[in-house]
């Protein structure tokens, strides 16, 4: 096993620009910080590049790790610098970024999270794991959201990413494919135009688009839903942070929950 000391190490220095969008595209790999993060990445037999850890945790681990997978032993200089924080949990595995095509005329069922130009790391994440909890099929990234593997998203979604279908895609494609396939596209939308989500019968087989923090979902694809749903509010709140709002409606909409 090799031993890695310096931030300057050529690897160091590849395993730091997955941080960045251009370095996941080149490689075609992503990070995950943290066990549970590598842990669920062993459940779900994802293709592993390399795990790199501190020395105390690569002994509680590495008998974990796929056999064949590179593994590197690093400082905890190097962990703050591969994690961009200062309180890394000091284990990490490189893997690769799903690479998959998937035409939305061929849905014909599940619960789909559709996400229009929603920009917060957190946000994003939350809704991904809000998703998977709620029993969703997939989540469909628009363009304008942030990159579903940046570091932060990767954190906020918890492992949720191995669990469900993360794609990216053209919304109005998907709301127009989903609708012509029967199954009811909701939107969340504060209008008076909208109904409210307490309307709408539980199901197993939907669609719900939730929009940008502050412009909310785009009027063209307000225009495609089968109906635009809103949250009564009783309080004096303006209204609800976006993946508290979505959490709501997918947990009311989705049959079972």
């Amino acid at each position: 096993m090799d031993r890695i000391l310096s931030n300057q190490n050529n690897r160091v220095k590849a395993w730091a620009k997955l941080a960045t969008k251009k370095g996941r595209q080149e490689n075609r790999t992503y990070l995950l910080d943290g066990w549970h993060l590598v842990e669920e990445a062993v459940k779900a037999n994802a293709k592993f590049h390399a795990v790199m850890a501190t020395e105390e945790q690569m002994q509680a681990h590495l008998p974990d790790v796929p056999h064949g997978v590179p593994a590197f032993e690093i400082s905890e200089e190097v962990a703050k610098h591969i994690a961009g924080t200062n309180t890394p949990q000091g284990i990490f595995a490189e893997i690769s970024l799903p690479d998959k095509t998937f035409d939305p005329s061929y849905v014909h069922d599940g619960a789909w999270l559709l996400l229009d130009k929603i920009q917060d790391p957190g946000n994003v994440g939350t809704l991904v794991r809000t998703a998977d909890a709620a029993g969703f099929k997939g989540v469909v990234f628009g363009e304008g959201t942030a990159d579903a593997y940046s570091p932060k998203v990767v954190r906020a979604m918890q492992g949720s990413q191995f669990h469900l279908e993360v794609l990216n895609g053209d919304l109005n494609v998907w709301a127009e494919a989903l609708t012509a396939n029967n199954l009811p596209v909701y939107g969340s939308q504060l209008n008076e135009a909208a109904r409210s989500y307490r309307e709408i019968d539980s199901a197993t087989q939907f669609a719900l688009i939730v929009g940008n923090e502050g412009q909310g979902m785009s009027d063209e694809l307000a225009a495609k839903t089968t109906a635009n749903l809103y949250i009564p509010i009783q309080g004096q709140a303006e209204s609800l942070n976006v993946a508290i709002a979505g959490g709501i409606l997918m947990f009311s909409l989705a049959a079972g929950n």
